[in-house]
This record gives structure tokens, sequence and C-alpha cells, in this order.
């Protein structure tokens, strides 16, 4: 392989590796984040995974119907720089949470403050609310 051939190919490789990170960025433009909800319900599931946490929370309403709710939250080592750990929420576990909503009405969002059932407030991260 002649040096123009390598430099060539190092340089298509260092642009590859410089694009990764766009590729795995993650946007938010699908939430609100101009709105804010509060949901008060159980959890059903706490997915402490990479990229995002996740928070799946059943929400009853004034008349006692259930909706379930899906809410995003940031990276865990984000979170762990706030407060939050793999074993905050578990199952059952009764939690408020305010949220920015989905865009498009569907029931989800993005957590902006999480009340705890021990009573602590955490946000999404830090710098972020509670």
């Amino acid at each position: 392989m002649t040096f123009k051939v390598r430099g060539i190919t190092l340089a298509g490789l260092v642009l590859l590796a410089g694009a990764a990170p766009l590729l795995a960025h993650h946007s938010f433009t699908m939430f609100d984040m101009s709105k804010r909800l509060t949901l008060a319900g159980n959890v059903t599931d706490f997915q402490w995974t990479n990229p995002h946490v996740y928070i799946e929370l059943d929400v009853p309403d004034d008349k006692g119907a259930v909706k379930h709710w899906s809410i995003e939250m940031g990276s865990p080592s984000i979170l762990m720089q706030s407060g939050w750990k793999f074993s905050s929420l578990h199952k059952g576990d009764k939690v408020t949470l305010i949220i920015n909503p989905l865009k498009n009405g569907q029931s989800g969002g993005f957590l902006a403050k999480a009340t705890l059932p021990d009573g602590r407030q955490l946000g999404n991260g830090p710098g972020r609310e509670p």
C-alpha cells in the first residue's frame, strides 16, 4: 500500500470515528419543553439502561381509570451525578413526577423532577431541577 492510500484510509477512519458521537446523539424535540404536567402514580418498571433510563408509571384519574405513562430520563452516568441509583425506584413505589409531555399527545414525556417515596426530590441530572 502506498503512503497516499494509507493516508486516505487513515483520514477516512478518523472521520468515521468522529461521526460516531453524532450518530449516538438523541434529540429531545419530541417533547414540549414549554409545558409541564404533574403525574402521581405507581411505578410499574424502572429501566436503568443506556442510553436513557425510563420510568414506567400507572396513573389513576379521578374516576379510577388507569393510564400508563413512559417517562424518559438521561443516561445512568448523568443521573448518578444528581443522586439517582439503579435501586432508587421499585415496582409498586408511589411517586410524583413533573414532566415535559410528548408533543404528539401520547402518554409519555421527559422527566423534569421526581418526588420519591421517601420524599427526596431528584432532577434529571446535574444543573436541572429539582
